[in-house]
């Protein structure tokens, strides 16, 4: 992966209003653009391009670059539409991102193959005004801070999860288990196990909507899952905030129970960096249509207090991308969510999910953002032996695809998918080898490993 210098340009008349075929430029004080190559393999790369408006608000923009003769060819691009002529390429805005007020930014990206070296495009244009120029590096974070320190508020690129200076990064980490069953588990001690021993990058909190929990007093629940917010916060970790549906399957069932959560913790985390939020864990017997429509009512209340935050949607089949019934993630590929800066989640038990599941991973990885924001080692009930061989080759794939992962679960529930053996939270120690399940003592060794961030 390399980042290239970026593009920085001052416009004296950028961006338009959208006609029937394309925008007609109107008067502004000026624009940036910012080209990254996020990602390159062998005969292939990803970019983007972050368009920041300086001027008055506008309406409709369209985006123009060279290509380098070097059999450079867009293959697949996202948030425009995207055309290629020659060498010559253009990105219109489309519906959610068409208007620009002033200081706004738009980020657009594509997938690409080249022949020979991959230099950088030249000629950008907005709306055919040229700009040129380029922009300063930010500076370097020292390795030794926490991943929030490093890494700064996220957001998504393309098919990614990326930092602050537009790098694609793996967050490493574990769930709670139903904080209505074993908020035990969750104090300041065990905490510090995770993020200093374990060196964990994130904490999910699984705050049921049933059995026991939001329903039964929203309130409280909204409190402690504040609370761990917190907690993570303090320690330098990412908190993903886990809307935990999973009886009844309809996300829709809890629509005004979202909203009124959601709205309530957005609220109150809207300066933090380090907060994402998924709002809902594993929809079961109901379409993508109505999993959808669920989306696209809850996101907006996030977005009115909390604009920039990562959002993870959950997908059909137990968020199995829709494998767990019968289907596959073409309904999502060619049904996305209306939104930005999403992500859509993957769950899998590695004795239960193997190698079909993993190529669907591998195909949709290419298309969608993703995070598996739970996984197991065990099978899909929770119990039964760990499948180790399996396990392995799931975080494997996940680190060669720089897909993010939250493991179920840190607790010391009697079940074999807990990293604490039975009665670990009525003591005091987290951190020995002693405490740690089969299970628990995989996922620490993997999670602890260095990260190494880019920062560059």
């Amino acid at each position: 992966m390399k980042r290239l210098l970026a593009l920085l340009a001052t416009c004296a008349t950028v961006l338009g209003l959208t006609a029937a075929v394309a925008p007609q430029a109107v008067a502004a004080t000026g624009c940036t653009a910012e080209y990254t190559v996020t990602s390159q393999w062998s005969g292939g790369f990803q970019a983007g391009v972050k368009i920041t408006n300086l001027g008055a608000p506008v309406t409709g923009w369209t985006l123009g670059f060279t290509l380098p003769d070097t059999g450079q060819r867009i293959a697949q691009g996202w948030n425009a539409t995207w055309s290629q002529s020659g060498s010559a390429v253009t990105a219109v805005g489309v519906d959610w991102n068409r208007t620009l007020a002033t200081g706004a930014s738009a980020d657009v990206g594509f997938t690409g193959s080249f022949t020979g070296a991959n230099p950088k495009p030249t000629a950008f244009t907005l709306n055919g005004v040229a700009c040129t120029g380029s922009i300063e590096e930010p500076p370097p974070v020292p390795a030794d801070g926490t991943p929030v320190d490093i890494n700064g508020r996220l957001h998504v690129c393309g098919v990614n999860l990326c930092n602050r200076y537009d790098r694609p990064v793996q967050l490493r980490g574990m769930s709670t288990h139903g904080i209505q069953w074993f908020s035990q588990c969750y104090n300041n001690a065990s905490l510090d196990a995770l993020a200093h021993d374990w060196k964990a990058d994130l904490l999910r909190t699984a705050m049921y909507v049933q059995e026991d929990g939001y329903e039964t007093d929203p309130a409280g629940f909204t409190s402690k899952v504040n609370g761990l917010v917190d907690m993570a916060e303090s320690r330098g970790m990412y908190a993903l905030i886990d809307f935990h549906t999973l009886t009844p399957g309809d996300p829709n069932y809890n629509l005004d129970r979202a909203k009124t959560f959601f709205a309530s913790v957005a609220a109150r985390n809207a300066g933090k960096t380090n907060v994402i939020y998924e709002i809902a864990n594993e929809p079961n017997g109901v379409s993508w249509t109505g999993i959808k429509s669920y989306a696209e009512q809850v996101i907006p209340v996030i977005r009115a207090a909390d604009p920039d935050a990562v959002v993870i949607v959950g997908t059909r089949g137990w968020s199995s991308l829709g494998v767990s019934d019968g289907s596959n993630e073409s309904e999502v590929v060619n049904n996305p969510v209306n939104a930005t800066n999403i992500m859509y989640a993957f769950h899998f038990y590695a004795a239960s999910h193997k190698d079909n599941y993993r190529a669907t991973l591998s195909r949709a990885a290419s298309r969608l953002p993703l995070f598996v924001t739970e996984f197991g080692t065990v099978s899909a009930t929770g119990g039964g032996a760990m499948d180790r061989a399996s396990t392995t080759a799931w975080l494997d794939l996940l680190d060669q695809l720089k897909i993010s992962y939250a493991n179920w679960t840190y607790s010391d529930a009697p079940e074999s998918s807990a990293a604490f053996k039975s009665g670990t939270c009525e003591g005091g120690d987290y951190s020995s080898s002693g405490v740690l399940t089969e299970s628990g003592a995989l996922l620490k060794n993997r999670i602890s490993t260095p990260d190494n961030f880019p920062t560059g």
